[in-house]
């Protein structure tokens, strides 16, 4: 046989192959019941906010969501792990909002178990699509019932409309605990609860009405917690579980704008270090250091127990410096309790080594795990796409990436009071605005797929331009308001003294 022909042959045989296999594949793709003419599409619906597989506490309000199918009809049913059909729900807009009812005797009848949802859309033609289940798998293991956040436009110009949120996880409503827009304006940042508790925390209000607001339920009392031993304010705070004692960093922060692509604002220390508040005899002491290298310390963090103090370190920046190369490491001190004195510094991860920078350190309740979170340079993760969130082992050192990571920035965590939920601030939405996520936490092996904080309007993400920073968890609801703010920034403050030690 001439090879021409053969050639010929050989392409003929393999186009025929290829129309074979792409009839095929058109086939499995959407296989129609003939008889009662429905579609099948082998895979799930697109929904928005993603739920899908998700882990959820058996406390959380409605996952209402839009399906982004086409359609002008929209059928939802929910059925239990034995296939009982447990409700339905019509939609001829897409919007799938649970009755409250219905919900929480789902999540309760079904704890422990998954659930899947068949979602199904009529179009114009009356032709029927039914898609792959999307499936629910309810915990056992409840969720604190509130969060508080930081509001805000996600810009860097103004503190225009700031404010402090407490949200309930377990439906949708909200208050305000903190508005700035009748405090003049100022600035606020770093609530922070003693173990969960609503009714003892403190937050920091920057500008004319400046100082550390100290909250015992509705008794506020304004403290100064800056002394001339100190170079700058009170800045990131640690409350110790024992309720005394407070560590501070105490930071000289910059900001600065540059032409590397994607990371157009930088925020930086000149100088960092840290000092302990003795809150009731309202004192301020230094963290003594016996190493004579200068060092810049941020971020503190206690261990559950109070025994340890974790934060980040790095080496004094000089009056001329490029800030890609600051390189935080992770490191602790040990902590007396009766003396109120600290033992020396020991590296726990040494960042720097792998040309990375580590910040945000959290433990969780039992003392087990530490989250940190990891980016480039620096020790504002909050600009940098590339941060990512990693847990520590401490019980043998591991360390590994969480696969509750995006393609965007991930920032501040907490751990719920049980240590079985994670929250985050994600940026995964839109690279500009970061949003509440939660994430079940089994073990490092066993940590759920991340979902976003349920809204009553699953567009609401998608019509705020705002961003939700510093997420908290709280065992119950706050009782302040923005009023008692502004009746406390009429006292007159009261101003920490220094003292060369915490005794």
């Amino acid at each position: 046989m001439p090879l021409k022909v053969l050639i010929m042959k050989v392409r003929g045989f393999f186009l025929t192959f290829m129309i074979v296999i792409a009839g095929v594949f058109i086939a499995v793709s959407c296989i129609t019941d003939t008889d009662s003419g429905i579609l099948f599409i082998p895979r799930e619906p697109v929904i928005e906010p993603d739920y899908s597989g998700v882990t959820i506490p058996p406390n959380i309000a409605q996952l209402n969501f839009r399906i982004l199918e086409d359609g002008v009809y929209f059928t939802i049913k929910c059925f239990s792990p034995d296939g009982r059909d447990l409700f339905s729900i019509k939609s001829k807009n897409g919007i799938v909002r649970f009755p409250s009812r219905l919900w929480t005797k789902l999540l309760t009848e079904n704890r422990g178990r998954s659930v899947r949802f068949e979602i199904s859309s009529i179009n114009n033609d009356g032709k029927i699509s039914k898609y792959i289940p999307v499936t629910l798998d309810i915990s056992n293991e409840r969720i604190d019932p509130y969060i508080c956040y930081r509001l805000l436009y996600p810009g860097y110009e103004s503190w225009s409309e700031m404010q402090i949120i407490q949200r309930s996880v377990e439906d949708f409503r909200e208050s305000v605990i903190f508005d700035n827009r009748v405090m003049k304006n100022n600035c606020v940042n770093c609530h922070t609860f003693l173990k969960y508790d609503p009714g003892k925390f403190f937050l920091h209000v920057r500008g004319s009405l400046k100082g550390t607001y100290f909250i015992e339920n509705k008794d506020l009392t304004r403290r100064i917690l800056r002394t001339d031993n100190m170079t700058s304010n009170a800045v990131y705070p640690a409350w110790h579980p024992g309720g005394r004692y407070i560590v501070f960093s105490s930071n000289a922060v910059v900001q600065s704008f540059n032409m590397i692509p994607g990371k157009r604002i930088e925020v930086y220390d000149q100088t960092s270090g840290l000092v302990i508040y003795d809150s009731e005899y309202n004192k301020i002491s230094a963290i003594e250091e016996k190493d004579t290298t200068e060092y810049m310390d941020t971020f503190p963090c206690w261990s559950p127990g109070g025994d340890y103090l974790y934060y980040c370190r790095t080496n004094q920046v000089k009056e001329s410096f490029d800030f890609s190369k600051i390189k935080y490491n992770l490191v602790r001190k040990v902590f007396d309790q009766s003396s109120g004195l600290f033992g020396e510094t020991e590296v726990i991860f040494k960042a720097e080594d792998i040309d990375k920078s580590v910040t945000l350190p959290s433990i969780s309740p039992d003392g087990n795990y530490l989250v940190f979170t990891l980016h480039d340079y620096g020790t504002f993760s909050i600009w940098h796409k590339e941060a990512d969130l990693y847990l520590l082992d401490l019980t043998n050192g591991r360390i590994n990436r969480m696969t509750l990571n995006s393609d965007e920035s991930e920032s501040h965590h907490a751990w719920s009071s049980n240590g079985k939920w994670i929250v985050f601030s994600s940026k995964r939405s839109d690279g500009i605005t970061a949003r509440p996520y939660f994430a079940y936490f089994g073990s490092p092996d066993n940590v759920g797929k991340p979902f976003v904080l349920p809204q009553k309007d699953p567009d609401l993400y998608e019509k705020l331009a705002k961003t939700f920073n510093r997420p908290e968890f709280v065992s119950g609801k706050v009782v302040a308001g923005p009023r008692d703010f502004a009746r406390a920034s009429k006292d007159e403050p009261a101003y920490a003294t220094w003292s060369e030690t915490t005794r």
